[in-house]
């Protein structure tokens, strides 16, 4: 082989950027090019639309899987500036980061990237920007990633807001048919996890009637939900607690209920996403649930001191629970994201879950009595 094969220099080097860079490497930004990365690139484009609504900005999110394969994602803000330079329309439908961004307490982590619009842009066939701007609608068209014609005034609108519909490339996608229940999944966790927030997903896809669900709720709503599948709930009240903290430069929040059933079914997010592996405020509300009933279990003499302390294990046996976490900074643990790491959080859970739950037995003990009778049913 010659000396100029051999040879590595700046000639060699291909600098992809924008568009061109997402297509190339897919899997970087939305995880897979199968359907959980097709859900991705719609989350990435429902993230930016939640946190206009978060902000302030916007009352409500509608997400519409249209009958031709396209997802129109709508929502009723300001509109996103057009004729700027800077971070306008352009910048959010092309602006490749070469990292995600951080996502504080008062935003939700909606996409695996944080990315934005601009993934599902570049994983588009094509995309075309609705935008409702002091009084002007204004189109902008794009084809996988990139735009075909300039922004065009095309007259005067009453209202606000930014519309963003698109049609998932098959060339990229093993399938660019989205799921219903999936979706619908993700936006009711998002609506139950961010109070006041809602959001609609309608399908126009099957023939007949379109269906349409909207969700608004909050974390007691979540439990009751999840407690649909469960036995009987061993107490009608789900216990519900929220609080800030300045150790953890954050807000938390928890709710909870025991059934009958011998499963435990606790889900646990961090800024909006979840946390299937835990983390510390998992490990800090357990610390607090546990600690709690042992000392009620033990003023009421349900426990003797020749007893062991049930152990973790025994007290969250058929309990249903949310627990949320928002942080100024959140430290996450592997390239997933699926296991909190903040060592201060564990603390702040641990200490709030055991006051609120030991206010809340000490003004219930009708409803605590069945708790602990759930959990040592020979000693009530």
């Amino acid at each position: 082989m010659s000396e100029s094969a051999n040879r590595y220099d700046a000639s060699r080097i291909t600098v992809l950027q924008g568009s061109e860079a997402i297509r190339k490497r897919p899997g970087m930004y939305v995880g897979s090019t199968g359907e959980r990365g097709l859900h991705q690139a719609v989350f990435e484009v429902v993230g930016r639309a939640v946190n206009e609504v978060l902000a302030g900005r916007a009352g409500s999110v509608d997400v519409t899987l249209m009958r031709d394969g396209g997802v129109g994602v709508a929502d009723d803000g300001a509109g996103v500036p057009v004729e700027v330079a800077g971070p306008g329309l352009e910048a959010l439908l092309t602006g490749a980061y070469t990292g995600a961004r951080q996502a504080g307490r008062d935003t939700a982590a909606v996409g695996l990237a944080g990315i934005g619009p601009c993934v599902a842009n570049a994983l588009s066939s094509r995309l075309t920007a609705v935008v409702r701007h002091d009084g002007v609608r204004w189109v902008r068209e794009y084809e996988r990633g990139v735009a075909v014609a300039p922004s065009m005034a095309v007259g005067p609108v009453s209202g606000s807001g930014t519309t963003i519909t698109f049609w998932p490339d098959s060339d990229i996608f093993q399938t660019v048919e989205c799921s219903f229940a999936v979706l619908a999944e993700r936006f009711r966790e998002l609506a139950f996890l961010n109070r006041g927030l809602s959001i609609s997903l309608s399908d126009a896809r099957p023939p007949g009637e379109p269906r349409s669900v909207r969700f608004l709720g909050e974390a007691r709503d979540f439990v009751a939900f999840l407690d649909t599948s469960a036995g009987t709930p061993v107490h009608p009240d789900v216990i519900a607690f929220a609080w800030e903290d300045v150790r953890m430069a954050g807000t938390a929040e928890a709710a909870l209920r025991w059934s009958t059933s011998r499963e435990e079914r606790v889900r646990s997010f961090a800024n909006s996403r979840p946390t299937p592996g835990g983390g510390t405020h998992m490990v800090g509300f357990r610390d607090g649930v546990t600690v709690a009933v042992n000392a009620y279990a033990r003023e009421r003499r349900l426990l003797t001191a020749t007893d062991l302390d049930l152990s973790a294990d025994q007290v969250c046996e058929g309990l249903t629970a949310v627990v949320s976490v928002k942080l100024d900074h959140p430290e996450f643990q592997g390239a997933t994201r699926g296991v909190l790491g903040n060592a201060a959080v564990r603390a702040s859970f641990g200490e709030a879950v055991r006051e609120h739950l030991a206010n809340w037995m000490a003004g219930h003990p009708e409803q605590a009595a069945a708790v602990i009778g759930r959990i040592v049913p020979d000693r009530t």
